[in-house]
C-alpha cells in the first residue's frame, strides 16, 4: 500500500524537533544570561507559588549540614539559614551564583557559594547531613551525581528532591489549574519515573521513598533518599 502522508509526517517531526530545541535554549537562557528574569518567569508559571513549592523540603531535611544542589537565586538558601541551619550553596551557572549571593547580602545571610559541577563536588567525603534540589533539571538522577551526592553525605544522610507538581483531580476542573497543567505539560516538564529514580536511588546506595505536600491548586512531589550505611 503506498504511503502518501509521510511529508506531512516528517514536518511534524522536525517541527517538533524544533520546538524541542528552542525550550532547551530558553531554559539554558533562562538560567544563564537571562538569569534575572528568573525570579519573574517561575513566579508567573507557578502563579506565585513557586518559592513556596520549594519550601516544602525543607521539613524533610535532617542534621545543620546542608547542601543545596543548583541553589538558583538563592530563596531556599536565606530560608534555611533563617531556620538555623547551615546551608552551602552550589550551582554551576555564575549568573545564578551572582543573584545568590546579592540576595544572602541583602537578608545579612553569610551562606557560602560554590561553583562547580553536581557530578564532581567538591566536598570531603560525610561533610554534609542531608543535600537538597528543587525542582531540578535531568541533571539530579545522572548516576555520578547521585554517587556524589552519596559521597559527601554522612551515614544516614538524606537527599531531598522536589521534582515537581501533580495535578489533584479535586482541583483540576479549575481554569488556573488546566492552564497550568497545560503549561507544564507543554514545556515538557516531567516528575521522577518512580521505578527508574528508584533504581538509580539504589545502585547509588540510596533508599527512596516519596510523598506528596497539598498546596493549593496542586501537590508538591517530594522524594526523600536516605543513605544507606551499606551504600
Amino acid at each position: 500500500m503506498q504511503v502518501t502522508h509521510r511529508p506531512a509526517i516528517s514536518r511534524a517531526w522536525g517541527e517538533l524537533i524544533l520546538l524541542n530545541w528552542l525550550l532547551n535554549f530558553f531554559f539554558c537562557a533562562l538560567y544563564n544570561q537571562m538569569a534575572w528574569t528568573y525570579d519573574l518567569v517561575a513566579w508567573l508559571v507557578s502563579f506565585g507559588k513557586w518559592q513556596a513549592w520549594g519550601r516544602t523540603a525543607l521539613p524533610h531535611l535532617q542534621g545543620q549540614r546542608i547542601l543545596e544542589l543548583a541553589h538558583g537565586p538563592g530563596h531556599l538558601l536565606v530560608a534555611m539559614h533563617q531556620q538555623g541551619l547551615r546551608p552551602v550553596g552550589l550551582d554551576l551557572s555564575p549568573n545564578m551564583g551572582w543573584l545568590a549571593q546579592r540576595r544572602l547580602q541583602k537578608c545579612g545571610a553569610p551562606v557560602p557559594l560554590v561553583r562547580a559541577r553536581a557530578q564532581a563536588l567538591p566536598f570531603r567525603a560525610g561533610a554534609f547531613d542531608s543535600a537538597v534540589a528543587t525542582f531540578p533539571t535531568e541533571f539530579i538522577m545522572r548516576p555520578d551525581t547521585l554517587r556524589e551526592s552519596a559521597r559527601v553525605l554522612g551515614d544516614g544522610g538524606r537527599l531531598v528532591v522536589v521534582p515537581g507538581i501533580a495535578f489533584n483531580e479535586q482541583n483540576r476542573p479549575s481554569l488556573p489549574s488546566r492552564f497550568l497543567e497545560w503549561l507544564y505539560t507543554f514545556t515538557g516538564q516531567a516528575t521522577l519515573p518512580l521505578t527508574a529514580a528508584r533504581e538509580a536511588m539504589a545502585n547509588a546506595g540510596f533508599a527512596l521513598r516519596h510523598t506528596r505536600q497539598p498546596a493549593g491548586m496542586v501537590d508538591v512531589l517530594i522524594a526523600v533518599a536516605e543513605k544507606t550505611h551499606s551504600g
